[in-house]
């Protein structure tokens, strides 16, 4: 839980609280699938970001705040384990592109 005057920061600054997480412990990747069209397997890829904590709690701050912004995003559970959390859909990587920017 936040204290109030964290809170407040993270209110007046959503971006910058989800630019520092996906640099400190997050991705963007070229994410691929294959589809089947026409009987021919097809390659398809998209960008996708991923973040992963192992804290409910950062967790939660994380998606909380993606929430208040519109961006839409999932749990990716791998081996039983929630903690990624990725967000693909087109419109929602485009609103991180615009703001979360690359790492350095």
């Amino acid at each position: 839980m936040l204290e109030s005057w964290q809170q407040e920061i993270v209110d007046a600054y959503p971006w910058d609280l989800v630019r520092g997480l996906i640099h400190s412990d997050g991705c963007r990747i070229t994410n691929w699938t294959t589809r089947l069209v026409g009987g021919e397997r097809k390659r398809y890829e998209y960008p996708r970001y991923f973040f992963t904590n192992v804290s409910d709690d950062i967790r939660r701050l994380y998606t909380d705040t993606l929430d208040q912004l519109g961006v839409g995003w999932t749990h990716c559970t791998r081996h039983g384990n929630p903690y990624n959390i990725s967000v693909a859909r087109k419109a929602s990587v485009a609103l991180m592109d615009a703001h979360v920017g690359a790492k350095h």
